[in-house]
């Protein structure tokens, strides 16, 4: 896939009048994109569609219009666009209590390093956490980070070609599995590859 430019923004003013359909037609179409590891985490796979949408409510929040201030929110964002062999996903840890968060994400230091994919019979591929920054110390983990699952031609073949998706996480203090992964977020994972 490829970055976003300024030529796929909309304008302050375009957005105000287009956001209502935007929202709507994002929100759908993100719904085939989250997939939920066990109760306390999910990912949200990001494309194109959705870093624009974050990018365009950046702006519209922060009122940026200027050239290089848009530059600025383009190059923190652009990095979640996958690139052709990989699958790049926000990961939340969620728990609505303040106090229980707290002690999870202590005793779920460096979880990000064990969530993993499989497809079909293909080797575990081990996710790429926080390029950007680190996110974990020594005590705790971050509620969000960011992962590339960097996948070979065949797995990215065989995704397309419908072959089963296994979502997991193997840390000692949270090991959950999705499996197989639905057919629709699968699919839709599929056309992330070029």
């Amino acid at each position: 896939m490829k970055p976003l430019t300024h030529e796929d923004l909309m304008s302050l003013e375009e957005y105000h009048r287009r956001r209502p359909e935007f929202r709507a037609a994002v929100l759908a179409h993100k719904r085939n994109r989250q997939v939920a590891i066990g109760p306390n985490v999910s990912l949200a796979f990001e494309d194109r569609i959705t870093v624009q949408y974050q990018v365009q409510e950046m702006l519209r929040i922060e009122r940026i219009f200027e050239t290089e201030a848009i530059d600025e929110e383009l190059s923190a964002y652009n990095p979640l666009i996958p690139d052709g062999s990989n699958l790049k996903a926000t990961m939340m840890i969620e728990f609505p209590d303040v106090a229980e968060r707290r002690e999870a994400l202590a005793k779920l230091v460096r979880i990000e390093h064990r969530v993993y994919l499989e497809v079909a019979d293909f080797n575990r591929v081990s996710a790429v956490a926080d390029e950007d920054l680190e996110r974990s110390d020594a005590t705790k983990t971050s509620a969000v980070h960011f992962l590339r699952f960097e996948l070979t031609s065949a797995m990215c073949a065989a995704l397309q070609r419908g072959a089963d998706l296994r979502i997991g996480i193997d840390h000692p203090q949270y090991r959950h599995v999705v499996y197989p992964v639905p057919p629709a977020v699968r699919a839709a994972l599929a056309g992330d590859f070029d």
